[in-house]
């Protein structure tokens, strides 16, 4: 099969999860009692944290820190943190909370990036980081959705602005396939800005969403989140 082909298929299947996970959210809001939705959100908050985490130790960081120097990488990884910070101000200073959101497409689109630009070098490696991606996809978009619910968005045009970003994954692995295949500074420096500017998020606004009152155990959901991202790696 043609490379080109197969990079929009499995970068389709990597952004579908997206819409899904959107959908998913949709359905559990519309069905489930609030208690046990805001239980089960908790929990799914700190699994998509625990996921956030990996992807930044795991997939965003190493690469750079391999590659670039230190004045480099501090400097990129600082950048990327520092202008979520004052984005993360904007929005708020609106009247909206949108970090999911935001850590889902900093997440997904510098790893779409990279799933084009490795496909034609590791075959191998561009289909599973593809099925990594969209596993990651998943939690953040059903939290994404509840982020957007918040800000006054109707379910209709959250699902319509999923069902559009998922395939996004899809221009930007093409992108990286033309591109930026053999320009590994480069994607080193787009995924370590992206992974500045996740932890930055993770801990200002998503980390403390997942903690409940008189429930401790929704924080396990983030050592849960964690290990996915570990066994994704080892088979990586």
């Amino acid at each position: 099969m043609n490379n080109i082909i197969e990079i929009t298929i499995y970068s389709l299947i990597a952004g579908i999860t997206i819409f899904l996970g959107g959908l998913l959210a949709r359905i559990f809001e519309k069905y489930w009692k609030k208690t046990i939705e805001s239980y089960i959100l908790h929990w799914v908050v700190a699994f998509g944290g625990g996921i956030l985490i990996a992807a930044v130790a795991f997939v965003l960081t190493p690469k750079s820190i391999e590659i670039l120097s230190i004045r480099s990488f501090t400097s990129i990884f600082l950048a990327g943190a520092f202008t979520f910070f004052f984005l993360d101000k904007f929005v708020e200073k609106k009247g909206g909370v949108i970090a999911q959101a935001m850590a889902m497409l900093m997440d997904f689109i510098p790893e779409s990036i990279a799933l084009g630009a490795v496909f034609a070098q590791n075959h191998r490696l561009g289909i599973l980081l593809a099925f990594f991606i969209g596993f990651q996809n998943l939690p953040e978009s059903f939290n994404a959705y509840f982020d957007l619910r918040k800000n006054n968005y109707t379910p209709k045009k959250i699902l319509i602005i999923f069902f559009v970003l998922s395939f996004l994954g899809v221009f930007f692995a093409l992108i990286g396939s033309y591109f930026l295949t053999n320009k590994s500074g480069l994607i080193a420096g787009i995924m370590l800005f992206s992974g500045g500017g996740i932890l930055y998020l993770i801990f200002q606004d998503i980390a403390p969403l997942s903690k409940m009152k008189n429930h401790w155990e929704p924080a396990l959901g983030a050592i849960l989140g964690f290990l996915v991202g570990m066994i994704g790696t080892k088979l990586l």
